[in-house]
């Protein structure tokens, strides 16, 4: 899911344009509707659903002649995206014979002519090829962790079984992509490492060690301050996905103070009167209750190896785990809760000095990681990506109520990301 970045929407309101949107998106597999009247059968998904059933037809057809047609040039690349005046088309086949398209409208400024009257102009150059073909990755990659691969719903239940997962999962996800913020760090798809001392890491280091020694039945861990991973035993892949989902989507949601003294629930009952503000972002929401329900979400990671089916538990770290039951989540909360609120302790005494070393004067609010806003915007601005661990840091992003300003940055922006493509730079797979 790409990020909202209100200093690009902020800009485009204030030019009193349109920014880049979703006009379709759809799934397909041609094989399915080879014989001549069974062509509706190669749409698994198609967004908007309100399109006349002989629109998605031609619309799919015009698709798979494109891929068709390319294929004649370069058999093992076909089309990667097709340009029009009015929109952009992105196709992506993650699975053999399983295709997904996002057709993007170009954004579109209004002029006046010198009569006075009204003109549409379409911004052609706004939308750069890597950045969308990027996102169309990723919606299939955040699909892939929550439901597994298309080929797996098929043999377990169908192609209506891969119908019923993708009309569930795309019906809420498209809802999440703001097309018009994307930019240069899409491609990236990185992660944010949160930097510690020596002394600090191995205390987390051996209580995550401690931790899965008590809980013999959690399977990987990570662990997360101020929305950066400090330590994670997933896979690459998986955990860059996982990660976006984390910071995206998972933590902005249950936004809560954890410092002592702000509005998070003290707990008070543990022994050595040790107090701590841990609680399930899934899970049960209250151990004290006997009726709790304990509802965690399946994921799946090693899909090209393993095929492992998992579920997820978020408190504080995030750890992956068989069904748990009411009483893991009592141990869990026991073992986990206490250790954690001290070396959060340690960790925002590290961030405080990683700051002040920076030249940031910041304020902090915690939630399960440190979030903090400078006052001043930082005179140099960088992107860092390092392809071989995924590390990314950048100032480029800065909130700003001065629209003129932030149009300028934008466009300066754009200019770094078509300069930035000529680096010799190759994404992992």
């Amino acid at each position: 899911m790409a990020a909202r970045r209100p200093g690009r929407e902020r800009a485009w309101a204030a030019q009193g344009s349109v920014p880049a949107a979703l006009a379709e998106f759809l799934h397909l597999n041609p094989p399915s509707g080879r014989e001549n009247g069974e062509e509706e059968n190669k749409i698994l998904f198609y967004h908007p659903n309100e399109v006349e059933k002989n629109e998605k037809i031609r619309n799919v057809g015009l698709c798979e002649a494109i891929v068709q047609f390319t294929r004649t040039f370069s058999p093992s690349k076909p089309a990667k995206s097709l340009h029009t005046q009015k929109n952009r088309q992105f196709f992506n086949e993650p699975e053999e014979h399983f295709w997904m398209v996002m057709v993007v409208r170009n954004p579109i400024i209004e002029k006046q002519s010198k009569d006075g009257k009204p003109v549409i102009e379409y911004q052609e150059e706004e939308l750069l090829d890597k950045v969308y073909s990027s996102v169309l990755q990723q919606c299939y990659s955040m699909y892939k962790l929550f439901n597994g691969t298309f080929l797996k719903a098929v043999e377990d239940g169908g192609v209506e079984l891969l119908k019923e997962r993708l009309e569930k999962f795309f019906h809420r996800y498209l809802q999440t992509l703001h097309l018009q913020s994307c930019d240069l760090l899409d491609i990236f798809g990185g992660i944010s490492f949160f930097p510690l001392d020596k002394m600090t890491y191995l205390k987390i280091q051996s209580f995550i060690n401690r931790m899965e020694e008590s809980l013999s039945i959690v399977k990987y861990t990570a662990f997360l301050y101020n929305d950066q991973l400090i330590w994670s035993g997933l896979e690459q892949d998986d955990m860059r996905i996982l990660y976006k989902y984390l910071t995206t989507s998972l933590f902005p949601r249950h936004m809560e103070p954890e410092l002592a003294g702000r509005d998070s629930p003290i707990r008070a009952e543990m022994p050595g009167n040790l107090q701590h503000y841990g609680r399930f972002l899934t899970g049960p929401l209250n151990l004290n209750d006997p009726d709790a329900k304990c509802r965690f979400p399946k994921i799946f990671v090693n899909t090209h190896d393993a095929y492992e089916e998992l579920h997820l538990i978020v408190y504080k770290v995030t750890t992956f785990f068989p069904p748990p039951t009411l009483d893991f989540c009592r141990r869990l909360d026991s073992v986990v809760g206490p250790q954690l609120t001290v070396l959060a302790s340690d960790i925002c005494e590290q961030f405080n000095i990683n700051k002040r070393m920076s030249g940031f004067n910041p304020s902090l609010t915690v939630f399960v990681t440190c979030l903090y806003r400078s006052e001043k915007e930082p005179q140099f601005k960088f992107i860092y990506f390092n392809h071989m661990n995924l590390a990314e840091k950048t100032l480029c992003y800065f909130e700003s109520k001065n629209a003129n300003l932030i149009e300028v940055k934008r466009r300066n922006f754009n200019a770094a990301e078509r300069k930035g493509f000529s680096l010799p730079y190759k994404r992992q797979k």
